[in-house]
């Protein structure tokens, strides 16, 4: 199963494995405070891809199927992510303010229907 949690959010005892799925550190906070086991910036979305969405809702279609086509060309990533994330709880962690409408949203979508 996995969740989403801003990474300004506390750690909980229940969140189980903690993916920062940012491309970037989070600003003002430290990896630790934030709790995270495993970073996989190199799933994060293109330049390109973010420059394009700029958190425009009516891009976010535009966004979500351009990004699955970056992980088309990072299958080891994705399948090691998989691996990772098998058989217990799995807390996706972003910064976004916008929690509906991110990159960790996309890529748990794609996850899902994969």
């Amino acid at each position: 199963m996995i969740r989403l949690k801003r990474v300004y959010e506390a750690p909980s005892e229940d969140d189980g494995l903690r993916i920062l799925v940012d491309r970037l550190r989070p600003r003002g906070i430290t990896k630790g405070k934030a709790g995270i086991d495993l970073w996989v910036c190199g799933l994060a979305p293109s330049m390109v891809a973010r420059s394009v969405f700029c958190h425009d809702p009516e891009k976010w279609d535009e966004f979500k199927a351009r990004y699955a086509g970056e992980f088309e060309e990072k299958g080891d990533a994705v399948t090691e992510l998989e691996r990772s994330i098998t058989c217990q709880v799995v807390i996706f962690v972003f910064a976004a303010k916008e929690t509906e409408l991110n990159n960790a949203v996309a890529l748990k979508g794609y996850l899902e229907i994969r």
